[in-house]
C-alpha cells in the first residue's frame, strides 16, 4: 500500500515538473520571439542596422536556438551558452567600450578579448572531447 502512494506521489510530482519546464519554455521563447521583433522594427524605423542591433539579433537567434534544442532533447549544450557569452562580449567591445575613457579603455579592451579568447579554447576543447569521447546524450 505504501508503494502504491509513493508511486502516484512521484507521478504527480514528475507531470508537476514537466508542465513547468513546458510552461517556462514557452514563456521565455515567447519572450525571445518578442524581444527580437521588437528590435527588429527599431531597426526599420531608424532605417538602416547597426553592427550592434545585427549582433544584438544574433544573440536573440542563438538564444531562441537553445530555447529549441532544450525544447526537442531536455538537454542543454553548453557549447549554446559559450556562444551566447562570446557573442554579447563582442557587442560589448563592438558598443561600449568605444564609450569607455583611455585610461581605463586598455584593460577592458584586453580583459574582453581575454575573455573571448578563454571562451574560443574552451568551445574548441568542448567539440574535440565531444567528437573524441562522445555527448552524454549519445548514450540515451
Amino acid at each position: 500500500m505504501m508503494n502504491y502512494k509513493t508511486d502516484r506521489i512521484q507521478k504527480i510530482g514528475s507531470i508537476l515538473v514537466d508542465v513547468f519546464h513546458y510552461l517556462a519554455l514557452f514563456v521565455i521563447g515567447a519572450t525571445i520571439v518578442w524581444s527580437a521583433i521588437y528590435e527588429y522594427i527599431r531597426i526599420m524605423q531608424s532605417g538602416h542596422a547597426a553592427l550592434e542591433n545585427i549582433l544584438l539579433l544574433f544573440i536573440y537567434l542563438e538564444l531562441g536556438a537553445m530555447v529549441g534544442i532544450y525544447f526537442k532533447t531536455h538537454r542543454l549544450p553548453v557549447q549554446f551558452l559559450i556562444y551566447v557569452a562570446i557573442t554579447a562580449l563582442s557587442r560589448h567591445l563592438v558598443v561600449d567600450v568605444q564609450k569607455v575613457s583611455d585610461t581605463y579603455h586598455l584593460y577592458l579592451l584586453l580583459s574582453i578579448t581575454g575573455a573571448i579568447v578563454i571562451l574560443s579554447f574552451a568551445l574548441l576543447i568542448l567539440t574535440y572531447a565531444a567528437s573524441k569521447y562522445g555527448r552524454p546524450e549519445d548514450d540515451a
